[in-house]
């Protein structure tokens, strides 16, 4: 039964986002293409610990959410117009069970239902955090708790952005569709920043056990490479692709054998993947040759400077925080004036790039933010201030629910504990 469970949240995590998009292409409501993707995988584990795992374990999801769709439109009388729509697609394809369909069949693909949902999800009707949220939780497949902590948010705050996004969406008549090219424009920012957060929530996970959620990384990754292909000549669309597989190169060294966390200066450099760093360095220079940077093409020349780095000592800080200055022009959030700080404070002067992360710390913004207290606290340890620094890095400890990064923190503590 372990096994089994085990399988379905597996199946889960790698593919709900594909079930629910497709679910929500036929019966257009987010909710109940929700809830009967919750009762297919709930009747997975019955079924499946009775009859074995089928073949396409996919395809069986959703074509049995596809039957609780019908039979929720049989029983609502106010779903009558989602039934017909339902039968209809039910009768134009092959029959489940009364007429042979192989697994296969039963899934019925769109592979463009996901890109579809995205820029549903995205529409000038909603702001634009409803627009990310909504998106991370229904295609990512990310729950509340984790999408709070992306947009550093209280929980009960996303959760009624998420209602009131589905509710708009379904009251507004929002087409699920992708836009043509002279709308698309309009609609891009709020996409790229989407398919960016799904990819952060996979490269360093707000909660649980693991750093990295490999299956999200590739998720967006796939994604990205798809919303180039649609608009090809975006140079933002290159950068994005660019940065997401800059960071993805370096997923073998950024924890241990045990899953212990190795920051960056610290990692063994031949385990980066040299493939997908040829590649996302030249997708940088595609990007940036059109002559108009933006914030995600700054970013990827930001991570292409440090996988370029054949060892720390050749990182060239000042360089990258001469880019982390033009992006402060551009997108100016807290973050990204906390990264340049820290680029500032390893090319100019530790004491100086401390002053400038307290100057930030004053307003008490970043407070809820452990990366913060973190860089505060990994400064005040390369500067010897040993008190200071253990006292940042315990502010930073509950800040995460990670267990990966919870126990690189208690490391330092105790390393730091130990000089006291």
């Amino acid at each position: 039964m372990d096994d089994l469970r085990a399988t379905v949240e597996s199946l889960y995590r790698n593919e709900s986002g594909r079930i629910v998009a497709t679910l929500i292409r036929i019966c257009r409501s987010f909710d109940l293409a929700e809830d009967a993707m919750q009762d297919a995988f709930a009747s997975a584990v019955v079924n499946w610990q009775a009859e074995g795992v089928p073949d396409n374990p996919a395809a069986w999801i959703t074509a049995t959410a596809r039957r609780r769709l019908i039979d929720y439109g049989r029983r609502e009388q106010t779903r009558r117009n989602r039934e017909d729509q339902l039968l209809y697609e039910t009768e134009v394809r092959a029959s489940i069970t009364d007429e042979g369909a192989t697994e296969e069949d039963m899934s019925f693909p769109c592979e463009d239902d996901r890109l579809r949902l995205i820029f549903t999800c995205c529409h000038p009707a909603l702001n634009k955090q409803a627009q990310i949220a909504l998106t991370l939780r229904t295609l990512g497949g990310l729950t509340t708790p984790e999408i709070a902590h992306a947009f550093l948010v209280p929980e009960p705050t996303l959760a009624q952005r998420l209602v009131r996004a589905k509710r708009k969406i379904e009251q507004a008549r929002i087409p699920y569709e992708v836009p043509s090219p002279e709308r698309l424009p309009e609609r891009l920012s709020a996409v790229q920043a989407v398919l960016y957060l799904i990819f952060n929530e996979g490269y360093s996970a707000s909660s649980g056990a693991s750093l990295v959620r490999r299956e999200l990384c590739a998720e967006a990754i796939r994604l990205a490479r798809t919303l180039g292909e649609l608009m090809p000549g975006n140079a933002e669309n290159l950068g994005l692709l660019a940065l997401m597989i800059l960071h993805d190169s370096r997923r073998d060294a950024r924890a241990s054998m045990d899953g212990d966390l190795i920051p960056l200066e610290e990692q063994d450099r031949s385990r980066w993947r040299q493939d997908q760093i040829a590649e996302g360095i030249q997708l940088v220079e595609r990007a940036l040759g059109r002559r108009n940077p933006g914030p995600y093409q700054l970013q990827a020349a930001i991570a292409a400077l440090h996988a370029e780095a054949k060892s720390p000592g050749e990182t060239d800080w000042k360089q990258i925080a001469a880019l982390y200055a033009i992006l402060k022009t551009i997108q100016g959030s807290p973050i990204v004036y906390l990264n340049h700080a820290v680029a500032i404070a390893m090319s100019e002067g530790l004491e100086y790039g401390l002053s400038l992360i307290d100057a930030l710390g004053s307003s008490g913004e970043l407070d809820p933010y452990h990366l913060y207290h973190a860089a505060r606290a990994d400064i005040l340890r390369r500067l010897k201030r040993t008190s200071e620094a253990l006292e940042c890095y315990n502010r930073a400890l509950p800040l995460t629910a990670n267990d990966v990064e919870r126990r690189y923190l208690l490391r330092r503590i105790a390393e730091l504990e130990a000089l006291l």
